[in-house]
């Protein structure tokens, strides 16, 4: 049995001292790209199972280096994070529509826009957004039909999406949610291409899916910019996440630029209500292959909440619905793979590693490694019951990524799948489709193929109405 107790060091495999670090050889100019690019998921894991916690290997001529090591991790994300910073391949693919925020900017801008945003999710503001998860979930689960099929990752993405647009501008903006919806939709589209995309296609290029990616980041660009003129000319004080970070300012008395302010609202509309979107749907798939698991959630939201609206006062003590949660992010992370780069020659586990050399961290080979998880591949969400959060090695367990880049908003991503799944649980019980298969797609994040299609059977909770 796994002694989760034990301290990090001894999780770690054996620190080697030769020279290359290990790993598959792979085709003559290939490398080990077609096995990469085919199941990017199973050919991780299977590295990591067979070479160690540090593995070398080549896609079309570009060695890149897998880490399952929790130690290395850290060294990499937190004690050196500056000598690895992000991956440029991906990032300088989505500069037109991330801009210089959060997910996309560095060093001493990166800090100052960090610090500007950190307000906006704060506790106060948090309780301020609580309201809108829970009206918007109790909105979504008024449209579902009992015996109906759904395919409740469509209607995930709809919902976060209408929240995170209530958050961010704190108005009713339903008809530019539908036009924002559409928009990300291609977006989103085009992301999952360049994931796998070997070499960097220039956005000029005017391939058809270039042509709509440009003409959907125009499109949402003109609301974002109309609702901040909008803004800055009004006298009412708002109590948003725009509003927040229009009133922030940083050491000097600046305030963030109307650019600034689009690539930062931009970066939490794309990655905010998509993360959220997916933690549910890959929950509610798990619900509906495990009915003692929805069974214990269904008692829970009936002592704590009952049968009125669930609130942020409740989430303290939702603690086995927050555990689900926690498990099904353990099982399917939405940031199933983190990038980044050695900026100088060094050594990692004992190897050397050249400077520019690719390095990827995978949530999804952690999180399913038995030397970190009994049965890494069973539901339990018990397991974290009794403080294996505190027992385990830092980054063994890292769903949010982790460091000083660790995602801003993930408190307001746990409280919002929280008061969602509640309110949904309270009413509908899901039972599989098993016509409909799901399959776990890694494109820019962790996505399900074709959807989660599941049966929604009405539920009567037992408890106080409040």
């Amino acid at each position: 049995m796994l002694q989760d107790s034990k301290p990090a060091s001894q999780f770690d495999r054996p620190v080697h001292t030769d020279t290359s670090p290990p790993g598959p050889k792979g085709w003559p100019l290939l490398g080990s790209l077609i096995g990469f690019a085919r199941d990017p998921l199973s050919f991780l894991t299977a590295c990591s199972r067979q070479y160690g916690d540090v593995v070398a290997f080549r896609t079309a001529g570009q060695l890149m280096l897998v880490l399952t090591c929790p130690r290395e991790i850290e060294r990499v994300l937190v004690k050196e994070h500056q000598n690895f910073p992000k991956n440029e391949h991906f990032w300088r693919q989505v500069t037109a529509l991330f801009g210089n925020g959060l997910l996309t900017s560095k060093r001493a801008f990166w800090q100052r826009q960090r610090r500007l945003a950190a307000p906006a999710f704060a506790g106060p503001m948090l309780v301020s957004y609580a309201d809108a998860m829970a009206r918007e979930s109790m909105l979504t689960a008024e449209g579902w039909r009992a015996g109906h099929v759904r395919d409740v990752h469509a209607d995930m993405m709809a919902l976060s999406l209408r929240i995170a647009a209530k958050a961010l501008f704190g108005t009713e903006v339903e008809e530019d949610v539908l036009v924002i919806d559409d928009a990300l939709n291609n977006i989103l589209g085009e992301l999952a291409s360049r994931v796998v995309r070997p070499i960097l296609i220039l956005d000029a290029v005017p391939l058809p899916g270039h042509v709509r990616y440009r003409r959907a980041i125009r499109r949402i660009d003109e609301i974002v910019a109309r609702i901040i003129t909008e803004r800055r000319t009004s006298t009412a004080a708002g109590n948003d996440f725009l509003s927040a970070l229009m009133r922030a300012r940083d050491e000097d008395g600046a305030a963030m630029s109307d650019r600034q302010l689009r690539d930062e609202v931009i970066t939490f509309l794309l990655a905010g209500h998509e993360t959220t979107a997916l933690v549910l749907s890959w929950t509610i798939h798990l619900l509906s292959r495990h009915p003692e698991v929805d069974r214990a959630l269904a008692a829970e939201v009936g002592d704590v909440v009952g049968q009125r609206a669930a609130a942020i006062d409740d989430v303290p003590f939702l603690r086995f619905t927050e555990h689900t949660i926690t498990e099904s992010m353990r099982l399917y992370p939405p940031a199933w793979a983190v990038g980044r780069e050695a900026r100088c020659d060094c050594q990692i586990g004992g190897f050397q590693v050249r400077a520019g050399t690719p390095i990827l961290i995978s949530p999804w080979v952690l999180h399913r490694d038995p030397r970190f998880f009994n049965e890494p591949e069973a539901f339990r969400p018990e397991r974290w019951h009794h403080g294996l959060a505190q027992r385990l090695p830092r980054f063994a367990y890292m769903p949010f990524g982790g460091g000083p880049r660790i995602c801003i908003g993930n408190r307001f991503a746990m409280i919002e799948a929280v008061l969602i799944l509640t309110t949904l649980v309270q009413r509908f019980r899901f039972v599989a489709d098993t016509n409909s298969p799901v399959s776990p797609i890694p494109s820019m994040t962790l996505r399900p193929k074709g959807g989660v299609r599941v049966m929604v059977e009405r539920r009567e909770i037992n408890g106080p109405y409040g």
